[in-house]
């Protein structure tokens, strides 16, 4: 709460002191952690932002914080990773939005905890659970380009499903031929992530 009160403090000094005119700045925030967008004066936003911050009693995280070119190099906010990117479909490269590596990585952690060895609640609880973490997971990330990320996430579910199921019923073998991605996503009640309709565009339009 405390916290919340100093952004508020903050969110004022930076209207009160029109840093939008002046850089062609935006603030963008949630919670304790946000992102300024300039059009040109990076580096005077930022020392501008530290001395606020001191101002009322706070310090920047200076290993999150740097000023980068959002246009060359990438940034990653809130588990997006922004900046530019290559289609590769067409080759051509733009400004655009997917989930972060490290978001990524913490589904199909949640994954693996979600199936790991020694649960012994029915199948029907377990894909409940399972499918509620994923589903949460998609239904945030649904913005840009996801199809890789969802991808990938979508084939680490079947596999470790397939491994718990493997391992519950004492198959002998990988398991494929017993469970198959269809079975598990049809019968067995898996929620497939992949394909699945994003939201809005990540191309920037100039």
């Amino acid at each position: 709460m405390l916290a919340n009160i100093y952004m508020h403090r903050f969110i004022k000094a930076f209207r009160k002191y029109s840093l939008d005119r002046r850089y062609g700045a935006v603030l963008v925030t949630y919670a304790d952690d946000f992102v300024v967008l300039c059009r040109h004066g990076a580096g005077e936003v930022l020392e501008t932002t530290r001395r606020w911050m001191t101002s009322i009693g706070l310090t920047l995280n200076e290993t999150k914080t740097r000023v980068c070119h959002a246009r060359c190099e990438l940034f990653t906010f809130l588990g997006y990773t922004f900046g530019p990117m290559h289609s590769p479909r067409t080759g051509r490269c733009y400004n655009g939005a997917q989930p972060s590596k490290k978001a990524v990585a913490a589904i199909k952690e949640r994954i693996r905890s979600r199936l790991r060895p020694g649960i012994q609640a029915p199948w029907e609880e377990v894909a409940r659970d399972l499918n509620r973490t994923v589903q949460g997971w998609a239904n945030y990330f649904c913005y840009g380009s996801v199809a890789k990320a969802r991808r990938a996430v979508h084939l680490h579910l079947y596999h470790t499903v397939r491994r718990f199921l493997r391992r519950r019923h004492k198959v002998a073998g990988s398991g494929f031929w017993q469970f198959p991605l269809e079975r598990v996503f049809g019968e067995l009640g898996v929620v497939p992530l992949h394909p699945t309709p994003r939201r809005g565009s990540a191309h920037a339009s100039s």
